[in-house]
């Protein structure tokens, strides 16, 4: 007995000493981790701050493309958590890049300013001519905005409705006025990319709504049906091959 004992106390002692170093090991990878974590985020950060300041002319732009980079990420990963799909985040990545493409050029270039100052000489020329670009910004987006509005509230499932004919009438009045502002190619630039990210992310909103969540998929990838049905099935052959008046 003192014999297993002694034993048994040399297996506490070395059980002791091996969860000390695991600990130890745990510990300093723990470490590792964070310090790589902490220099990819340094490194993102970074980057943006850095392109903001050399490319855009601003670290504000850096800043903001930094956090509207993260929150995209953080509902990319959401969506795809809960079964989203991977090719409908990269649809609408796609389409985020090509109006975001769209917007920079065309405000870098002060593309939709020139349309409205020739369309004004010609139609408003009893208005201010500094004027007459933003005026017409509004008045042609403000029409786009509501005729969008217009067949979003007929094709609204509840029926007609004044809110999307309303929101798309004040998003174009809006979308217009910032349209007609005359920016440097820097300040375009940096809009473009802004509007490249809220597009992603409002296009994975807008999936996500118009889908929902499949709950019984969702279930079934956390609930182990599989082993449940196979234990189930090996009980009714237990059962079948016990005696009669044996187990229940």
């Amino acid at each position: 007995m003192r014999l297993a004992m002694a034993h048994v106390e040399l297996a506490k002692a070395e059980a002791k000493a091996i969860g000390a170093e695991i600990a130890r090991v745990a510990a300093y990878v723990g470490i590792a981790v964070a310090a790589v974590l902490t220099t990819g985020i340094l490194l993102v950060v970074g980057t943006s701050l850095f392109l903001g300041e050399w490319l855009l002319g601003s670290i504000g732009w850096g800043v903001l493309h930094g956090i509207l980079f993260f929150l995209s990420i953080a509902i990319a990963c959401g969506l795809l958590a809960i079964g989203g799909g991977g090719a409908r985040v990269v649809r609408a990545l796609v389409a985020a890049i090509i109006v975001g493409l769209i917007v920079a050029i065309g405000l870098g270039l002060a593309l939709p300013n020139r349309a409205y100052r020739s369309l004004g000489d010609s139609a408003l020329t009893g208005v201010e001519s500094g004027v007459r670009p933003l005026v017409i910004g509004m008045l042609v987006v403000g029409v786009i905005g509501l005729l969008l509005g217009l067949i979003a509230a007929l094709r609204r499932p509840g029926g007609f409705s004044l809110g999307p004919l309303v929101g798309g009438l004040a998003a174009g009045v809006v979308v217009g006025a910032i349209s007609a502002i005359e920016v440097p190619v820097q300040v375009g630039v940096g809009i473009g990319i802004a509007v490249g990210y809220l597009v992603w992310m409002a296009l994975m909103g807008l999936d996500a709504a118009r889908t929902g969540v499949d709950v019984e998929a969702l279930k079934a990838r956390f609930y182990p049906t599989q082993t449940i049905e196979t234990s189930k099935e090996t009980l009714a052959w237990l059962q079948s091959k016990m005696p009669p008046g044996i187990g229940s």
